[in-house]
């Protein structure tokens, strides 16, 4: 089976950033407290990933044909027949995202922008009006993900085609040449990655360790319980 290529450089660039950044603020969360001062990156990692969903949700309509939202398989006959298939053993292969990873790949964008805006209220100041709505939002997150983990592992047993190394060489095996796209874009992907980098040295220089500060282009955000400290 010729391997032929369908996720584009940008496309697989922000899955690990995205799976990377959403595992190191959803750790911080769960294994320091308010006041410890390492409980300040929870909120700068949720910074930084709600900016690469940002780029992401651009590239899904600028993107190469696979990383468009508009290939996304989306109806709802189309996922049945998804679920229906792995009961009744039906191989169909999708060239892109199937219906599952679909509608789990646009769960995780939406979760991740409100966990993002529920963040950053609670750093302006609301945290008792959202933190119960934020971690709501954050175990959500943490069930799609488990899903879909769960999702690939059983489609890597039924198809034994690879699956699990798409994300990172972007190919798929057994695809017809229509479904395939020719450039990588790898001038994006070095756009992408100069643009996180750019945005994750602005938090970086304006964030106080000691105070537990951002200075979030004009508004000061709280990321800890030092609150008092600006007094």
């Amino acid at each position: 089976m010729k391997n032929r290529l369908i996720y584009d450089m940008p496309t697989r660039l922000f899955h690990w950033l995205f799976a990377g950044l959403f595992i190191t603020a959803f750790l911080i969360a769960k294994n320091a407290d308010d006041e410890s001062p390492v409980f300040s990156y929870h909120m700068l990692a949720g910074l930084l990933l709600v900016f690469t969903v940002l780029l992401r949700i651009a590239w899904g309509f600028l993107g190469s044909k696979h990383s468009r939202f508009a290939s996304f398989a989306l109806h709802p006959k189309d996922l049945v027949a998804y679920f229906s298939g792995i009961l009744l053993d039906d191989k169909r292969k999708w060239a892109g995202h199937n219906p599952a990873s679909s509608w789990a790949t646009l769960a995780m964008l939406a979760l991740s922008l409100g966990l993002g805006i529920t963040g950053y209220l609670m750093a302006s100041g609301q945290k008792e009006t959202f933190e119960d709505i934020h971690e709501l939002l954050a175990n959500g997150f943490l069930v799609v993900v488990l899903l879909h983990v769960a999702g690939v592992a059983l489609h890597a047993l039924r198809h034994r085609d690879g699956i699990a190394m798409t994300m990172i060489d972007g190919a798929k095996s057994d695809i017809p040449q229509t479904q395939t796209i020719s450039n990588s874009k790898p001038a994006v992907a070095l756009l992408f990655v100069g643009l996180v980098t750019t945005f994750a040295v602005h938090l970086a220089r304006n964030f106080d360790g000691q105070k537990q500060t951002l200075n979030f282009f004009g508004t000061t955000l709280h990321l800890g319980e030092n609150e008092g400290d600006d007094d």
